[in-house]
């Protein structure tokens, strides 16, 4: 009998799982199938909490719907009755002149109609007349690998950039602009410009599929994100799963491998799925060989703090549902979602709920930040909501959560690092496979869709015997 280990019980890896058991089951082979997971609870950086009458998430609070394959999922997993689609409202980015609203018809604050361009708060006529040239201006030689920054000054110029657009799209991806790809960004501007000429143009021509009320951009469920996790669990009975067991070394048979577990337990495997972030896979690989592209994976830090109050969240601005932070605007916090506002379901009696984002895009800063405690993390959030909203008081319910090194941070050289890794690793242990958000992407549907590759890559490069 075949068997397969999978290393790592967040969405990626539980999405492996349940692949691999339905196809085997589909296909009546006989394989083991074991994922290990080290933490009590699956779910990775999926994990839902209460206090009271809140419903918060701990690490992502959406999936996004709009991403091919998603929606077909949710349904296969029963799950379609249980989704709550956001409320869609006003962004806004907060200045040192207080709360602007980000035009409407912009995709990550990038003008998709010249009316969008021209509305804008944030940048001045002269500002605006220079963007004009992405009409008239051809790309000679950006390519999807290409900076995004980079890529956007060239047609749009500095300003739109600088004040509008990077605030969002940093925000989003948690980097400097000029680092970032476009291929792990928004790929598809590359694809616009050159059929259309015109980023704005073709931001248009797509506008349906961007901007549409009825295509609402993300999803969670009725009790929160962890009604996935706990539904690909119930969907992947059969499988074993171990949880609160670490596994502790990898070892290589002439056959396949055994997975030193922490329990003191072998667990032998002919086929094993690294679902893991990159660290803790190049500890468990202990392959010199690999070291050189695993060492320029980057990774970035995140605090996130919950403040519920015991007022209505009607407090906030009309149609908000939160603000990014730009520069020097005198704030702590990186960007701020309303989420009661944004995810009505999380407040059952309409109070505020509010979510802040502490990044590490100043390491110094945020060493401060991330040697605070709780009480202290609080206090500096309730400082930037009086700041930024006018709201004060003692919250009546409040959330800490420190993500430390654990954000996958893509460079420009991400994609060439991940075909070489995964090239040598192909050559030394064929039978061992990398999956997960530090390679493939960093949104829910992302670490989704790679789940399902992973699993399609095991029954036909490992498996086949076992399913012939």
């Amino acid at each position: 009998m075949k068997s397969v280990a999978i290393i790592g019980g967040g969405i990626t890896g539980l999405t492996a799982l349940y692949e691999l058991q339905k196809q085997i089951k589909r296909a009546g082979a006989k394989v083991s199938l074991t994922l290990v997971e080290e933490n009590p609870e699956l779910g990775g950086k999926i994990r839902t909490i209460r206090h009271g009458e809140f419903t918060m998430e701990t690490g992502a609070d959406s999936i996004v719907a709009r991403k091919k394959g998603v929606a077909a999922f949710l349904d296969e997993l029963g799950l379609q009755n249980r989704i709550r689609h956001n409320a869609t409202g006003i962004s806004y980015l907060f200045r040192e002149d207080g709360l602007k609203p980000i035009p409407a018809e912009t995709v990550f604050g990038i003008p998709a109609s010249l009316d969008a361009l021209f509305r804008s708060e944030l940048v001045s006529t002269k500002g605006k007349l220079v963007a004009l040239k992405d009409l008239f201006t051809k790309n000679q030689s950006f390519t999807k690998d290409s900076s995004a920054g980079e890529f956007l000054e060239a047609f749009f110029g500095k300003e739109l950039v600088e004040k509008q657009i990077a605030p969002v799209l940093s925000g989003v991806y948690s980097g400097n602009l000029h680092e970032l790809t476009l291929a792990t960004t928004m790929p598809f501007l590359v694809e616009y410009k050159n059929q259309y000429g015109s980023i704005i143009k073709g931001l248009s021509e797509h506008k349906q599929a961007f901007l549409s009320p009825e295509r609402k951009k993300f999803v969670s469920f009725e009790n929160g994100l962890s009604e996935i996790i706990g539904r690909l669990e119930q969907k992947s009975d059969g499988a074993e799963i171990l949880k609160g067991i670490k596994a502790v070394a990898l070892e290589r048979r002439e056959n396949g491998y055994v997975v030193a577990l922490s329990d003191g337990r072998k667990l032998e495997a002919d086929v094993v799925v690294l679902a893991l972030p990159h660290a803790a896979a190049q500890l468990l690989l202990r392959n010199a060989a690999l070291d050189e592209e695993f060492n320029k994976l980057k990774t970035a830090s995140l605090i996130s703090v919950y403040l519920g109050f015991n007022v209505p969240d009607a407090v906030l601005p009309n149609d908000g549902t939160g603000f990014i932070v730009s520069e020097d605007s005198g704030l702590m916090c990186d960007a701020c979602t309303w989420t009661s506002r944004k995810w009505p379901h999380t407040s059952k009696n309409g109070r505020l709920l509010l979510r802040l984002f502490y990044k590490s895009t100043d390491p110094e800063w945020f060493g401060r930040l991330n040697a605070m405690d709780k009480d202290a993390l609080i206090k500096t959030a309730m400082k930037d909501v009086e700041k930024a909203l006018g709201v004060t008081g003692k919250p009546v319910a409040a959330e800490v959560t420190k993500w430390q090194n654990n954000m996958p941070k893509y460079d420009l050289n991400h994609r060439k690092t991940i075909e070489a890794l995964t090239g040598k690793l192909a050559e030394s242990d064929p039978n061992v496979l990398l999956a997960g958000c530090s390679y493939y992407g960093v949104g829910i549907a992302d670490c989704i869709m790679n789940g399902k590759k992973t699993a399609e890559k095991v029954i036909r490069k490992c498996l086949l015997e076992a399913v012939n």
